[in-house]
């Protein structure tokens, strides 16, 4: 039997490489010294990779490495991983998601404590110009100061934690915890972004994903106090770094501390001649102690995912399709798919996640949980801490319930599954079948009997069943060249739901107009 080979393709802490040099039933080839092109020929016999920024899991990567079983990420950002190419591949991507937690947690009061207090460009002006000038640093303290933290997960509730102990005001915005997680801690907790956007001092710990990109932006910055200063030790391009860069310059913001950029390395980025610019090269992870971790915990999950007896974080991981008849697969997906279409809607703290089943399909009630738990909290997760495994696990650790529930089977489908998703702001439900073999269909939306295939962008619009409103939102698009490609209509006693499918981007002045329209009573937009 030939061994499982493992390809080392990053640098990693020689006690990771260790482990890997010392497992006699594994061959390890280390190739992190290599042009990158030349690692396309290395990887080709890899069963497993191990990865971290330098090297994108991208088209070329997944096609040259033919044996790829799975890819390890060392570290948290799984940014420059193709995870749908993995997918259909039936390459399990993997994570290691806290082994740098105190590393960034630690960075982040740095380069927060070295913007009030200018101490880089304090220490070069006497280590470097022998100038001794006192009167030319005068700084700011932490005391007093109100902090808003955007993102309470591993990271963000530790540096909120830090951050008291210097007796700063803290409060935190992040819509898909409860409020009683970072109140529980004496920590402020705001559902008004503006509360975040009015605070001395900004940080953000939160993935990068289509939500979160660009988050602050001019229109962001615009409301915020004249002097504030940023922290972003989280994921590049959370702040619009253009809007940064402009803000930076006329003095609006005056500092910022940088550790991660949209495009590294960021050598000749423009931020780096602004004198109100504190940047390290993305050092959020570097530490010995952390560096240790990593290459540790990468190496063996690595070693137990080219053994196949585990893939621990995987982000991935498919049920395991022969233990199941085929008509359950498409099912599962289309569970996942409506529990991620209600997480869209109300994105508000989710507070129980509860499936009801209806003919065969009712005895994989555990499995179509797992896959509603996936899909109702991978969009404010963004996949970084998620997965089938430990999904169970991460509801429960959210205070989450998760239900289910057997009906008779009294519609017109051989079966039917309903996902219903409560969260602090109310209960969304939505209810799908398969049709054929797999073709995939919503057939209801709260009170409303729908018809929708769950894919594309899409605009949810309530509103009163008057006459006008179709051609209103008509309007609205056209005038934002928004091209309608299907629209769907629902109606009940309490009014109607359109379901309009759209070929572009919708931006949020876009859902304002709609919202403002007279008749509307809730506007959403959903991608799938």
């Amino acid at each position: 039997m030939n061994k499982p080979t493992i390809v080392v393709c990053d640098h990693i802490h020689e006690s990771g490489l260790d482990i890997l040099k010392n497992t006699s039933d594994i061959n390890y080839v280390y190739a992190a010294d290599i042009d990158k092109t030349a690692l396309l020929d290395v990887i080709k016999d890899a069963d497993v990779c191990i990865t971290r920024s330098s090297t994108d899991v991208d088209e070329k990567f997944l096609n040259a490495a033919v044996n790829l079983k799975a890819v390890v990420r060392a570290g948290v950002g799984v940014d420059n991983v193709d995870m749908n190419g993995c997918s259909k591949r039936g390459v399990i991507a993997m994570n290691v998601p806290t082994a740098n937690t105190i590393a960034a947690t630690e960075l982040t009061m740095t380069h927060m404590l070295s913007c009030m207090r200018k101490m880089p460009y304090a220490h070069a002006q006497l280590k470097d110009q022998r100038i001794w000038k006192r009167e030319d640093w005068y700084g700011q303290e932490l005391y007093g100061k109100k902090l808003g933290v955007i993102g309470f997960g591993n990271i963000g509730h530790r540096v909120a934690l830090r951050a008291k102990s210097f007796e700063m005001d803290v409060v935190t915005y992040d819509p898909y915890i409860a409020s009683s997680k970072a109140t529980d801690l004496e920590i402020g907790y705001t559902e008004n972004f503006d509360d975040i956007l009015s605070c001395d001092i900004i940080t953000i710990h939160t993935p990068k994903n289509s939500e979160t990109l660009n988050m602050i932006d001019e229109e962001q910055i615009a409301k915020m106090k004249d002097g504030v200063i940023l922290i972003n030790c989280a994921r590049g391009g959370l702040y619009n770094e253009e809007a940064l860069f402009n803000n930076l310059k006329s003095k609006k913001i005056h500092m910022a501390g940088i550790d991660v950029f949209n495009k590294e390395p960021a050598t000749d980025h423009p931020l780096l001649d602004l004198d109100n610019v504190i940047v390290t090269a993305h050092l959020g992870a570097n530490t010995v102690e952390s560096q240790f971790k990593i290459a540790t915990q990468a190496a063996n999950n690595a070693i137990k995912s080219a053994r196949g007896i585990g893939y621990p974080h995987a982000l991935n991981l498919p049920i395991d399709e022969t233990k199941i008849p085929s008509f359950v697969k498409p099912y599962l997906e289309l569970t996942q798919k409506m529990a991620f279409l209600i997480a869209q809607m109300d994105k508000s703290a989710i507070e129980s996640i509860k499936i009801e089943a209806e003919g065969e399909i009712s005895d994989y009630l555990d499995s179509l949980e797992t896959f509603a738990i996936v899909g109702g909290l991978t969009h404010s997760l963004s996949n970084e801490k998620l997965n089938y495994v430990n999904a169970t696990f991460v509801a429960n650790e959210r205070g989450i319930k998760v239900d289910s529930s057997v009906h008779t089977n009294t519609s017109a489908f051989k079966n039917q599954v309903t996902v219903k998703i409560t969260t602090t702001h109310g209960v969304t439900t939505t209810s799908g079948t398969i049709f054929e073999e797999d073709v995939q269909r919503i057939i209801k939306i709260n009170d409303y009997i729908m018809d929708i295939e769950p894919t594309g962008k899409m605009i949810l619009l309530t509103n009163s069943d008057v006459p006008g409103v179709i051609g209103n939102v008509g309007n609205i698009l056209a005038n934002e060249n928004i091209n309608i490609s299907d629209f769907r209509l629902g109606r009940s006693k309490n009014g109607a739901l359109a379901v309009i499918l759209v070929d572009e981007d919708v931006s949020s002045d876009t859902l304002d107009k709609l919202q403002n329209l007279e008749a509307a009573r809730s506007v959403s937009y959903a991608q799938i």
